[in-house]
């Protein structure tokens, strides 16, 4: 049986290691040995049921990491509660729930203080990783039996009826995902035939029936040349020269989202390499199925632009079709000859010594799991009895989560996110009394998670910026500063600042806190708004140059709704508790914010948020932001229109429910069938309450913290629904804790603002 190993890490083994004990650190493993018959069972019954219900509901319920509540001994003692049609909604009703909530909650912690939970979705994650296991001869060593039986089960569950797979669970079937994880099969064993619900021949009718993987996406051209099944020069050049480059050129590393610039560093190394892994019996296989002409007969040079319309989502202009061809026809044959070799031979050596720091300052995690696996493969292929490559195979578990569909690999963890919210809904629930244990852990993860060093070395000369206080969105090993996630943690530490520290543990010097302010100010751009990892100081324009057909906003740092409104909300704590530090600054910061969140306001006065599903997403955080500055629905035009938004898409059962599709499309678009969704309802109730709503009509309110109240599960629980996170316009990301913090800190809000509520309750003291 598998389960879940917290702060995890051997400090004697040569190959990992940690800066701070490996705190927020979660690994799986399996255990033959371990749980009683009865959990196995229900272990058994939470997968036959998701297979069966897999077309209805495409999130798991993190049933697996649930079920191990038992070894706590947890049993909820609160009665279950429900408001009848016709009732009204008591004091008495709306805390009972909300307690519930926070205790069932509060027994998801870990023991190190973080919520454990998956974060995953994307359907091309996995398979590199296989692939690239496979092409160094570690796959059976890294994945034995147990582990390549819950990869096998995660891409049969997440098959579409169609027999593609999307890029996301909740996708439409793509060329890349469907061939990758066609690939992935039958690496693991299964026959061309093969799988549960004939899953290979469902699979490979979808691709060829398209045409064959000839059209494949840019990175999926790049996989598959490494992987024996295309050829080199069927794929747009990604010269490594690139990272030559002086720093004056716009077109430069340094002007680079970051994520982008960690794809494209490994990819040009093997790119310039031309690496082949070994033609196996399996790859001649493969090339059979997966063209519908002979593969030595197929014109390379002819497929480099192709790409299939179901993954189309950001086409190539004309001028970057010219560039690609006049690398392509004029550069490259220079570059692999003499004296132009040369070049070459420094451009890979330049290359890889940026992996190489980029690996050490992530304890070899990397930014995320598409640079993982490929800056793994550059290092075997550097040297594949090199410590750099084992030091990346000790951080692979890193990855993985298990869950009720089977193993996935996650993006790269959301632990200090996730907490960070899960403190403040705890937080908002005003019961210290009742959970203070609970939040003492939480606020001592918090502090021992934040980043305390600079990236080694001269810094800047390898395109980082300064990470001195800031919170990563997974653990501090991680390493990479993010915005929003430093200000959620900078949130934290001051709300516990402002309570006993014999309860919730001894508040964080002045000092770091000071460092967290630094970051966020460092991330302002003139227009007000705050990037998400670096200053966006690259012309816009340079997005003309983007690759990757199925992202969008992916070539430069862009300023987001959503990390400006969680800065407005933490430099307004931190200028109420520290009014003497940097006071013009955070002022000026403060002010400009503002005015970047009433400029990126949409027509239909909602905010397109960039991290969830969508609009409710966006909304949510840029009401919150605007009412911490000081902004009313009486003095602020830009937060009455966001609260008719917010009214007008209410559906009749007082909820809210948005389909991802709102995000690539950029416009609201419903859930079918009108339904709603219970994370989004969350959002958009605290939205309204940020404006003050309940002072002007609390009747939405209660429709919505009925609705909440009614679908809490018999253990205090809540139902998991739709996906709700996402990223680069075009993709979706499943957080598995959503569905409890926001339902709980919605409601948590809900008892303290809404004014017709609180006078009842007290009444009732």
């Amino acid at each position: 049986m598998w389960k879940l190993k917290v702060a995890d890490g051997d400090n004697n083994d040569p190959y990992i290691f940690s800066t701070n004990n490996f705190i927020g650190r979660q690994v799986w493993e399996f255990d033959p040995d371990y749980g009683t018959r009865e959990e196995q069972a229900e272990v058994e019954a939470a997968r036959e049921n998701f297979w069966e219900n897999r077309h209805l509901i495409k999130c798991n319920s993190d049933l697996l990491w649930r079920i191990f509540l038992r070894e706590k001994n947890f049993k909820q003692t609160i009665p279950q509660v429900k408001v009848g049609d016709g009732e009204e909604i008591t004091y008495e009703i709306a805390k009972t729930a909300m307690r519930r909530g926070a205790h069932f909650f509060s027994a998801l912690q870990a023991s190190d203080g973080h919520w454990p939970a998956e974060i995953a979705g994307p359907l091309y994650f996995l398979p590199p990783l296989v692939m690239c296991l496979y092409i160094t001869g570690h796959l059976d060593t890294v994945f034995p039996a147990e582990y390549r039986r819950e990869i096998l089960r995660y891409i049969y569950c997440h098959q579409n009826e169609d027999g593609g797979w999307g890029f996301h669970i909740e996708g439409h079937s793509t060329m890349i995902s469907t061939t990758l994880n066609y690939i992935c099969m039958r690496v693991l064993g299964e026959g061309p035939d093969g799988g549960r619900d004939n899953a290979c021949a469902r699979g490979r009718k979808w691709i060829r029936d398209r045409g064959g993987v000839t059209s494949i996406p840019s990175w999926g051209k790049t996989w598959l040349s490494i992987f024996g099944l295309f050829d080199w020069s069927g794929s747009n050049p990604m010269p490594p020269e690139f990272w030559l480059f002086p720093s004056f050129l716009p077109i430069h590393p340094a002007n680079m989202l970051c994520n982008c610039r960690m794809v494209y560093m490994p990819m040009s190394y093997l790119y310039g390499r031309r690496f082949v892994g070994p033609i196996t019996p399996l790859v001649l296989e493969l090339r059979e199925e997966l063209f519908l002409q002979p593969y030595n007969e197929i014109i390379w040079k002819k497929v480099r632009h192709l790409c299939a319309k179901e993954d189309l989502y950001y086409p190539h202009p004309l001028i970057q079709d010219l560039m690609w061809d006049t690398l392509y026809i004029c550069t490259e044959p220079l570059l692999t000859r003499w004296p132009f070799n040369k070049l070459r031979q420094k451009a890979l050596e330049v290359t890889m010594k940026h992996i190489h720091y980029e690996d050490e300052n992530s304890r070899y995690i990397t930014i995320g799991c598409v640079h993982k696996s490929l800056c793994m493969l550059a290092c075997w292929v550097e040297n594949p009895n090199g410590d750099y490559f084992k030091k990346h195979l000790a951080r692979i578990p890193d990855y993985i989560w298990v869950g009720e569909d089977g193993i996935k690999m996650q993006g790269f963890g959301s632990q200090e996110w996730d907490t960070a919210f899960a403190l403040q809904a705890l937080l908002a629930c005003n019961l210290t009394n009742e959970i203070g244990p609970t939040l003492k852990k939480g606020h001592e993860y918090v502090r021992e998670s934040q980043v305390k060093d600079n990236p080694s070395g001269d810094f800047k000369s390898m395109f980082r910026h300064i990470s001195k206080g800031s919170w990563t969105f997974a653990d501090q090993d991680h390493g990479w500063q993010v915005s929003d996630c430093t200000a959620e943690g900078l949130k934290c530490c001051l709300l516990f600042s402002l309570m006993l520290p014999e309860i919730v543990g001894a508040k964080m010097e002045p000092g770091r806190l000071y460092d967290s302010v630094n970051i966020l100010l460092s991330l302002q751009s003139k227009n007000g708004g705050l990037a998400a990892w670096e200053p966006a100081t690259a012309p816009k324009w340079l997005e003309m140059f983007n690759p990757i057909e199925f992202f969008a906003n992916t070539i430069v740092e862009h300023e987001y709704v959503e990390c400006t409104a969680s800065a407005i909300q933490a430099l307004v704590l931190f200028k109420k508790l520290y009014p003497g530090h940097r006071k013009n600054e955070i002022h000026n910061c403060i002010t400009n914010a503002v005015r970047f969140i009433e400029d990126k306001q949409m027509p239909d006065g909602s905010w397109y948020g960039s991290w969830g599903i969508c609009f409710t997403y966006g909304t949510w955080f840029a009401l919150g932001g605007l009412a911490a500055a000081g902004k009313t629905n009486k003095n602020c035009l830009a937060i009455r229109r966001g609260v008719e938004f917010l009214l007008k898409s209410q559906r009749d059962d007082g909820g809210w429910g948005e389909s991802y599709a709102s995000c690539p499309n950029e416009k609201y678009i419903p859930l079918e069938g009108n339904r709603s969704n219970l994370v989004q309802t969350a959002w958009a109730l605290m939205g309204l309450l940020h404006s003050g709503q309940a002072e002007r009509d609390p009747t939405p309110l209660h429709k919505a913290a009925k609705l909440l109240i009614n679908s809490q599960m018999e253990d205090g629980d809540f139902p998991q629904q739709e996906i709700t996170g996402s990223f680069m316009k075009n993709c979706m990301l499943h957080y598995a804790t959503y569905r409890n913090t926001f339902p709980l800190w919605a409601l948590a809000e809900y008892m303290e603002n809404c004014i017709s509520l609180s006078s009842v309750g007290e009444k009732l003291k």
